[in-house]
């Protein structure tokens, strides 16, 4: 049997680069949105709604938790696309994602080929948690992560070439955005970097200089010029307590030592997980001489040495999600990606053992997505023959590939996962919305703000709706829903929790469903 032509680099890089575009954008817009894109886009919109564009707020009343520039870019997404809906606050997203790839690239090409420097990109964009879930979704952290990543890299490069002025300078001025984007935590990981990777190089004093004092400056001008125009509207007393305590709050002062203990242990686990599939590449770390082999490359000490020192403060908190972590995630990647190249080129068992599961994994998905054929859930689509055959080739192409063209296999796999992201767009997104009660209750909000547009509408004290009820509430209703309290009770229609208010209080008219806890309705009623 006559073996299929071998293609080369350049074209499966191409071919990932164009498929890459549509797995991201297909479906972007269909899964209703999760509490935290509820809050991002609500504060955005009230922006809108009331014109006031420099203190957020959240039913009406000022919101504290975080500054507003993603709110800001959100309102751009929206005025570009016309409408406040998932698809456009999803937008910025992808963008995001797009520039922290290209930034990753643009960087590693500086010491690697420009190979390497895409596998780099396009393992970090491929990365489980990444692929099939952060960037889908419209939060602040890829943003963020991309800002703060370009601080990593300022200061390794600047360093290296004695530019202080520049270092601190455009540390800090990227520090001040990611400030604006998400508070405490960008001056956390600029305090950390600079400190661990100066005292490393021998270079401790150099803090104390003249050009940091610069780039304190310019940190100072950007940040401290949005909280004067801010405090023109608002004071700024809760702001900074506020922003504190958001930092804080997952720490062990809230959730005691034992708690902690157990995250401690789970914690690396737990990453690995949700980081598949890169992650399995972590088994290079496993030989005497690892800390000499990274020592061998300046670069890939740098990010060693900051994902270590930077992953501290996440290790040690209980609460943490994945996201927080979108940072870190290429500077320990580049290190796996490092090894693997000295570990095929003495094919030790740790490289036989990771082609090993991936040429057993990689087949096996291929055939699995064949399933759809068979599927009493997708037996009605239209065109399912090709929608399911068409894919499941390809990836059988990819498996074949990756057996075949050794040198190639990384850029395989990662074709590979662009294709099961593509996959996964048009017929898992679809069956998850199919069977999400997130889907009924945004249609239940949506209702219910449309049949009460035309009516003042609130929120009675204590009872929550859920930021993403909220959103479409207020979307649908055009305006923003007041939160009020007795001594401010109004004539108007009220969202009331059936579990703190009785019907002595109210009259009920309306349901809402709830999407979390332990009810899956609120009542909507007029005070008696």
């Amino acid at each position: 049997m006559k073996k299929l032509p071998v293609p080369s680099a350049r074209l499966v890089g191409l071919l990932t680069v164009l498929l890459l575009i549509p797995a991201l954008l297909i479906n972007l817009g269909l899964l209703a949105f999760i509490d935290d894109e509820g809050i991002r886009s609500l504060v955005a919109l009230e922006m809108k709604l009331s014109g006031n564009y420099i203190t957020p707020t959240l039913h009406g009343i000022y919101y504290y938790n975080k500054p507003p520039l993603y709110n800001w870019l959100l309102l751009i997404s929206f005025e570009l696309f016309g409408s406040f809906n998932e698809w456009s606050a999803r937008i910025p997203t992808v963008v995001c994602l797009l520039g922290y790839g290209a930034t990753i690239f643009y960087f590693f090409r500086k010491h690697y080929s420009d190979r390497v420097a895409f596998i780099n990109a396009l393992v970090f964009i491929t990365c489980g948690r990444v692929l099939f879930w952060d960037s889908m979704l419209a939060l602040i952290d890829t943003g963020f992560s991309w800002v703060m990543f370009g601080l990593f890299m300022v200061i390794y490069h600047e360093f290296a070439k004695e530019r202080f002025l520049r270092l601190f300078g455009l540390a800090y001025f990227l520090t001040a955005v990611g400030f604006l984007l998400k508070g405490l935590p960008a001056i956390v990981f600029l305090g950390i970097s600079l400190l661990v990777y100066f005292v490393y190089r021998g270079r401790f004093r150099k803090l104390f200089s003249w050009q940091h004092l610069v780039g304190m400056l310019i940190f100072g001008v950007l940040v401290g010029g949005y909280y004067l125009i801010y405090h023109q509207h608002n004071s700024l007393e809760r702001v900074f307590t506020t922003l504190v305590s958001e930092s804080s709050k997952r720490t062990v002062v809230r959730f005691g030592w034992k708690e902690t203990m157990v995250h401690l242990l789970s914690f690396p686990f737990e990453m690995i997980y949700h980081f598949l599939p890169w992650t399995v590449l972590a088994i290079y770390l496993i030989r005497k001489d690892v800390v000499q082999l990274i020592r061998r490359d300046s670069f890939i000490t740098f990010n060693a040495l900051l994902f270590l020192a930077n992953i501290l403060p996440y290790w040690s908190s209980p609460e943490v999600y994945p996201r927080y972590l979108l940072m870190l995630a290429p500077l320990i990647f580049s290190v796996f990606i490092y090894l693997h190249g000295i570990h095929r080129s003495e094919n030790s068992w740790q490289y036989r053992a990771v082609n090993g599961l991936f040429l057993f994994i990689c087949p096996v998905i291929a055939l699995a997505a064949l399933a759809p054929l068979f599927l009493e859930s997708t037996a009605g689509l239209s065109w399912l023959y090709v929608r399911t055959l068409l894919p499941a080739f390809c990836l059988g192409l990819c498996a074949y590939y990756f057996f075949r063209d050794k040198p190639k296999r990384l850029l395989w796999l990662i074709l590979f996962l662009v294709i099961l992201r593509i996959d996964f767009d048009q017929f898992v997104l679809p069956d998850r919305n199919r069977n999400d009660f997130g889907d009924a209750v945004r249609q239940s909000a949506i209702d219910t703000g449309r049949r009460y547009a035309d009516q003042p509408f609130y929120i009675y004290e204590h009872s929550e709706t859920q930021p993403a009820t909220s959103f479409y509430l207020t979307n649908a209703r055009q305006g923003i829903i007041q939160r009020l309290y007795p001594d401010s009770l109004a004539t108007g229609t009220y969202i009331f929790d059936p579990r703190t208010y009785g019907d002595s209080l109210y009259q009920k008219v309306d349901e809402l469903k709830v999407r979390h806890g332990e009810l899956k309705y609120y009542d909507v009623g007029i005070p008696r």
